[in-house]
């Protein structure tokens, strides 16, 4: 069996800032004996104005954010799931939210650009337009690993079924959810949600979450969560900066596919 862990983290618009505490969480994990570690939804910088990541996107395969994934992840021998980071895209404007899978040796594993952009109106005065400042990616990502099969996943994707079932047809055993959900949205639905893609796919969920009051006001709900294929949370993480840690056991998953073989009995 394999121990992961999901990271949680209030980020600020100050890069290196939020690079110190995430090394700080990287190596707790690590010396807890975690293998792979996931970062939340921009971990990197959560900024006073959404546009304040266009100001430090980087050109795929290079810059700060990425090196420091890379280090990290050999540096401690893990593999690192690096939230979302903003990375050139066409529009100068604009970022792709990048989900960058490093490997044990540094290397990138794989690379999933965040498809469903939260533009949503939750009152007259809590509005949220991310497609303003970002690109959204098309493509679905499974990677396989030494620990089984990652899918990777972001945020507000979680409300779309459709894209883990893909991710379940092409092999996903564990799925990654790096995420900054609302408060009013994380109160009423995050956990729900979590718990619903893991039992629909009979898969692993990490969900590594920011939590707290961040630059420029805004507030994230926090819960980081590691959830069964059976839909049960096995750790839970409210509030703080911090981790959290637990063994996946493959078979036991398979074990569920086995006796509730959905791949088998799908229709549509």
């Amino acid at each position: 069996m394999t121990i992961i862990a999901a990271i949680q983290m209030c980020s600020s618009h100050i890069v290196d800032e939020n690079l110190a505490t995430a090394v700080k969480l990287i190596k707790e994990a690590a010396q807890q004996g975690a293998k792979l570690i996931v970062l939340p939804e921009m971990f990197a910088i959560l900024g006073e104005k959404a546009s304040d990541k266009v100001a430090v996107r980087e050109p795929f395969g290079q810059g700060k954010i990425q090196n420091f994934l890379s280090e990290q992840a050999r540096a401690y021998q893990v593999w690192i799931v690096g939230g979302t980071i903003p990375i050139n895209c066409n529009d100068e404007n604009k970022v792709k939210a990048a989900c960058l899978v490093y490997d044990d040796e540094g290397k990138l594993a794989g690379r999933y650009d965040k498809i469903h952009l939260f533009d949503v109106r939750l009152s007259e005065s809590e509005i949220y337009k991310e497609s303003a400042t970002t690109e959204a990616g098309d493509s679905i990502v499974v990677i396989p690993t030494p620990f089984g099969k990652l899918g990777l996943s972001v945020c507000y994707d979680i409300r779309f079924p459709e894209l883990y079932r893909a991710l379940f047809k092409l092999g996903a055993e564990i799925i990654v959810i790096p995420s900054a959900f609302t408060v009013k949205t994380g109160q009423a639905h995050w956990e729900l949600l979590a718990r619903a893609r893991a039992v629909e796919n009979f898969s692993y969920v990490i969900g590594a979450c920011q939590w707290g009051i961040h630059s420029g006001g805004r507030q994230t709900f926090g819960h980081s969560v590691i959830i069964e294929p059976w839909g049960t949370v096995i750790k839970k993480l409210p509030e703080g900066n911090g981790i959290i840690t637990a063994e996946i056991d493959l078979e036991k998953l398979y074990e569920i596919r086995r006796s509730i073989p959905i791949a088998d009995h799908q229709k549509l």
